[in-house]
């Protein structure tokens, strides 16, 4: 199960995002806002990564304007860690090395078609075992700073 939400800037960009999920047939909580009337993001950040962060869901989507509102918000959660991607690369990469539970984009700096992409690649890539050791050094300073 993965949650998605947005703010009223990446509200396009989301409706899109779960097409996407409804074309690979990936189940998802839609978290809101139901319009694209203005909000404001932290209020929807929460909502996913505490969802994700609470094992409710196993992984989630943000969209706001440029994206970076919301990857600061998300990894305020402990056992977060939103990547804000831009392109195929940093999808990849975001999944392969850093076992990112957040995907973050910019619902008004990522065209539609680089929005598809990123999606379905970060669906799609796994982690890379290797990166392990690096992963729980996050976690062990995450532990000791969270308070």
């Amino acid at each position: 199960m993965l949650a998605i939400a947005s703010d009223h800037a990446g509200f396009d960009g989301k409706e899109l995002i779960k097409q996407v999920l409804d074309e690979e047939k990936v189940k998802y909580t839609d978290y809101g806002p139901s319009t694209p009337d203005k909000v404001d993001y932290p209020d929807f950040g929460e909502k996913v990564a505490s969802a994700v962060s609470m094992n409710m869901a196993v992984r989630g989507i943000l969209v706001c304007g440029s994206g970076l509102g919301m990857s600061i918000v998300a990894n305020k959660f402990p056992g977060i860690r939103a990547t804000l991607v831009y392109d195929k690369y940093t999808a990849e990469m975001s999944r392969l090395h850093n076992d990112s539970n957040i995907l973050v984009v910019g619902g008004r700096s990522t065209k539609p078609e680089a929005m598809r992409e990123i999606v379905k690649i970060w669906l799609h890539t796994g982690f890379e075992a290797r990166h392990q050791m690096r992963i729980d050094k996050i976690a062990a300073i995450e532990k000791k700073t969270m308070r």
